[in-house]
């Protein structure tokens, strides 16, 4: 949705009430008759559902089913690369929905048809018409003259206001280089509901909050049997947003579309099992649009096999978000360039007969080879210090840092004045 509202195009939320019950079951499924309705003539009866209920496990199917065959009879269809997001597309007119559930977010370039089509959904289906978007599920969408400014603001600062019992001083950093967590160290916590909700709250800020990724990924490890020192990391990232709660992920319009990946390796960088940690950055124009931060599943013996996995695992995202523009109708200009700071690696990619010294990798992740010969995308290096990937797979000092997340998009906002 950010190609086409960095065009200027207007967004639209909508909210459908009771949204399960309009699902139509296809399956027989029976339930007991529900407390204080209970026949007198027949207690002992069940009932057969005819449409879908909440808490039934159908019932999101059965949802999906029923607006995505109205949508279709309105002249929409969904994606092959997203099926929540569906597309109208006939000359000039271009409309979008993107559907989550019971909310939607509506843009395209025909005003006119697009409150057609408010009108319509609301005629078929009980809903709240919420005007232009300024917060979709947790989300702050602001537009300023021809940019878009996405922050979690209000879910940040409920989250430090839940937490930040002790009001800690803030941090320029989310964690200090050269902490170490081991899954041994330190006495178990009493209250491991504490930990967990904190964790869980700072997994959802990363859909905005990029600088947290990798030390979020880090101690979302130890759910399972979290102690002290853990804890003290998790309030560590804590007082990290308590002082960048005012910085947002600026998107602006760009004359074209150039898709850009950035990929990195932590080699063994997991102290308990010696795994190492992947990470990737897709950059649309000037800022980030898609990142992962993700342990690998089994250990490289060597820095060039964690950086190659690392690599494979960005090469899918680079097809499956060519993919994603191209069914957007978006012209994604040249190649996809993947770059890494591994040399060993380029050439490995760029020779496909390499194999004496690799035929140990699963043949997994060597696909990369075959859809660089499509010509998929097109594999480059970059220096060590430019690489945006490092972000999301090392713990770095504060000047590093705050250069790397100044280029995935993410500003501080406090003196950024103007309108659409």
């Amino acid at each position: 949705m950010v190609l086409k509202a960095c065009q200027c195009w207007k967004m639209w939320q909508l909210d459908v009430n009771n949204v399960f019950i309009y699902g139509e079951i296809d399956k027989v499924i029976f339930m007991i008759q529900p407390p204080r309705y209970v026949s007198e003539d027949h207690p002992g009866y069940v009932c057969k559902l005819r449409k879908a209920l909440y808490g039934l496990k159908q019932a999101p199917r059965a949802w999906y089913g029923k607006i995505a065959e109205y949508l279709q009879v309105c002249g929409y269809f969904a994606t092959d690369s997203d099926s929540s997001l569906f597309i109208k597309k006939n000359g000039e007119l271009h409309v979008l929905i993107l559907l989550y559930v019971d909310d939607m977010i509506v843009t395209g370039n025909f005003e006119e048809e697009v409150a057609t089509l408010r009108a319509e959904l609301a005629i078929r289906f009980e809903m709240k018409d919420l005007s232009e978007l300024h917060h979709f599920l947790g989300l702050e969408v602001e537009r300023k003259e021809s940019d878009i400014l996405v922050s979690q603001k209000g879910y940040a600062d409920q989250i430090v206001q839940r937490f930040d019992k002790r009001e800690e001083k803030s941090s320029s950093t989310p964690l200090d280089v050269g902490v170490k967590l081991r899954r041994d160290e330190g006495r178990i916590l009493p209250d491991l509901l504490v930990f967990r909700a904190l964790v869980g709250s700072l997994i959802y800020l990363t859909i905005t909050m990029s600088g947290i990724v990798y030390v979020v990924g880090r101690v979302s490890r130890y759910m399972t049997e979290p102690r002290k020192p853990q804890l003290m990391t998790a309030m560590s990232i804590l007082k990290y947003v308590k002082s960048t709660s005012d910085m947002d992920l600026l998107y602006g319009r760009d004359t074209g579309f150039n898709l850009h990946g950035y990929t990195d390796a932590d080699y063994e960088g997991d102290s308990d099992d010696w795994k190492s940690t992947s990470g990737y950055v897709f950059t649309c124009g000037s800022s980030g649009m898609s990142w992962c931060n993700k342990k690998q599943g089994s250990v490289s013996v060597t820095t060039m096999e964690a950086e190659y996995k690392a690599s494979a695992l960005a090469a899918r995202e680079a097809i499956w978000l060519r993919r994603l523009v191209e069914d957007v109708h978006e012209e994604v200009h040249g190649l996809t360039l993947l770059r890494g700071d591994n040399e060993s690696v380029l050439k490995l990619i760029n020779n496909p007969v390499y194999h004496a010294r690799t035929k140990y990798i699963e043949i997994e992740h060597h696909f990369i080879r075959e859809k660089l010969l499509e010509e998929s995308f097109v594999a480059g290096h970059v220096r060590s210090e430019d690489n945006i990937a490092d972000i999301f797979t090392k713990l770095l000092s504060k000047r590093p840092f705050t250069r790397l997340r100044g280029l995935l998009g993410l500003i501080s906002t406090s003196h950024f004045k103007g309108e659409c």
